[in-house]
């Protein structure tokens, strides 16, 4: 994926998988409870790719982690 801001999606993956760990989650179960692969998780959480995501998928994630989504997008 071509994009201005590698740096973003990469941060956006890391703070879905600290989520996804810190409510208890598996890659396996979680990629499962999104409606996605775990290829596609990995990806996402990977620091090596770069792997966007819909706002539909942005919004999975953060209904199935009882989370805002903004929580996923703020910088800190």
């Amino acid at each position: 994926m071509k994009t201005e801001f590698p740096e973003k999606y990469i941060t956006l993956g890391l703070k879905i998988a600290y989520y996804r760990k810190k409510a208890g989650y598996t890659q396996e179960v979680f990629a499962e409870k999104i409606d996605k692969s775990v290829n596609f998780l990995s990806q996402i959480e990977g620091t090596g790719t770069v792997r966007g995501v819909s706002l539909e998928t942005l919004f999975k994630i953060a209904q199935v982690l009882n989370i805002p989504p903004s929580k996923l997008l703020e910088e800190d």
